[in-house]
């Protein structure tokens, strides 16, 4: 399986404090199936694309030293005021494709606008955990019309098995009966803060939507978008 968003650089932002918790969530992460992470720390003025890839160079060097055999590769967690000036340096795994984070209580009103202006450069917008927004799951449609013109969808694997509440358990579930869920991803911050673990929710979304898509969920479509 493939993680798409995960913070597990040391000491970058609010995820991972030090390398020895970074190994504990790549041991996790391993043994739960996971052969892939895509480092997400959150953008921020602080970070710069030498900083963030010269921060997975270490993990790399670290995770080899103790005989964890897992790939890292780099990305970021975008706000949506900083996805235009982001542009591709700091896309998915050097792909076209970019993680978008909306403010996290509200969708600001050119959301559509910076979803078109990334397209219109040729990123493609992932929404990250659109189920944990109350201005989504209070109302799951407002969703659709993103996606209908082109931004993508990744919803965080604990929300889907309850752990982050019944309002992001349901609109988890409502996007992939309405097919508007490409990713399944942890999202994962530490090993007991949204594990690094992704097959309790694959199994959850299989539930719904069948085992075949729900396996592509972390199989086929992350591995489409780092190829991209």
């Amino acid at each position: 399986m493939i993680d798409l968003h995960c913070h597990i650089l040391p000491g970058i932002d609010d995820g991972s404090p030090n390398m020895e918790t970074s190994l504990a969530m790549a041991k996790m992460a391993l043994e739960d199936g996971i052969h892939t992470i895509i480092a997400t720390p959150h953008l921020t003025d602080n970070l710069t694309r030498d900083s963030l890839l010269s921060a997975v160079a270490k993990l790399r060097e670290a995770l080899k030293a103790a005989g964890i055999s897992i790939t890292i590769l780099s990305g970021a967690e975008v706000p949506s005021h900083m996805a235009l000036a982001a542009g591709e340096a700091f896309c998915l795994a050097d792909s076209v494709f970019l993680l978008l984070e909306f403010p996290y209580n509200y969708l600001p009103i050119d959301s559509a606008i910076i979803v078109e202006k990334l397209l219109e450069r040729g990123i493609t917008p992932v929404i990250a955990h659109p189920e944990r927004n109350p201005a989504i799951y209070t109302n799951p449609l407002k969703l659709a019309p993103l996606i209908n013109i082109g931004a993508q969808a990744q919803i965080t694997a604990a929300s889907l098995i309850g752990e982050l509440g019944v309002n992001a358990k349901n609109c988890a579930e409502y996007l992939l009966k309405h097919n508007q869920v490409h990713y399944l991803a942890t999202d994962s911050h530490a090993p007991g803060f949204r594990k690094p673990i992704l097959s309790k929710a694959v199994k959850q979304a299989a539930k719904i939507i069948g085992k075949e898509q729900a396996i592509k969920l972390v199989t086929d479509h992350p591995a489409a978008l780092i190829r991209a």
